[in-house]
């Protein structure tokens, strides 16, 4: 990969993570609820179904679901379900209020239930297995070894989007902070990212 084709790559791998969905409102939902140096978690669940993705468009099922209309919408509706169900879950599940995230009496959601959610919110997304099948082709050349081309595709995926999603819409739930020390502030905040998920889910089965 010469570096005019990495330096377009890292171009177009900032605005597409600069792009609020999903995986920014679970980013910042976990800023809020669980502070920003933990909030990393629910970021890395996030960059292993990027890495899933990326391995689905070379092995070629990407073209297989972007070409199959019930496979592909099979996963849509599944992905949209799953988001109405995190965002319903929030709206409905009683605030838990603590005075500081850093107080170590607080119960804290797992590590693992964090990654698990964030691997779940972007791996169940049909649009982008499609959008990585007309992504990827554009910067792998066919004449060259694909696996270290593909190793430096998802690495510079990957860190980009770690710094975007840790630096940027984690940082920037913190002023919001002062809200989840209040059952009333946090219940507030919970139906806003809850409503933000549903909505999300809604695009997702109407926005082809």
């Amino acid at each position: 990969m010469t570096w005019t084709v990495w330096l377009s790559l890292l171009a177009a791998c900032v605005v597409i993570s600069f792009t609020p969905g999903a995986g920014a409102i679970n980013t910042m939902s976990n800023a809020l609820n669980e502070g920003w140096r933990r909030s990393i978690w629910g970021v890395i669940g996030q960059q292993l179904a990027l890495v899933v993705h990326v391995a689905i468009v070379a092995a070629g099922v990407g073209l297989l679901v972007a070409r199959s209309e019930v496979l592909f919408e099979i996963i849509r509706y599944l992905g949209a379900a799953y988001l109405v169900f995190l965002g319903v879950r929030m709206i409905v599940t009683r605030p838990v209020v603590a005075a500081d995230v850093a107080d170590p009496s607080r119960r804290r959601e797992g590590a693992m239930s964090m990654v698990r959610r964030g691997f779940w919110v972007n791996l169940l997304n049909p649009k982008a297995i499609v959008f990585f099948l007309a992504f990827v082709p554009q910067f792998i050349r066919l004449d060259r070894p694909a696996l270290g081309q593909y190793l430096i595709l998802i690495a510079t995926v990957i860190v980009v989007d770690v710094l975007v999603m840790w630096f940027f819409f984690a940082a920037a739930a913190k002023p919001f902070r002062r809200f989840v020390r209040t059952p009333r502030g946090q219940k507030i905040l919970d139906m806003v990212f809850g409503s933000l998920f549903i909505a999300v889910a809604g695009l997702l089965l109407l926005v082809h």
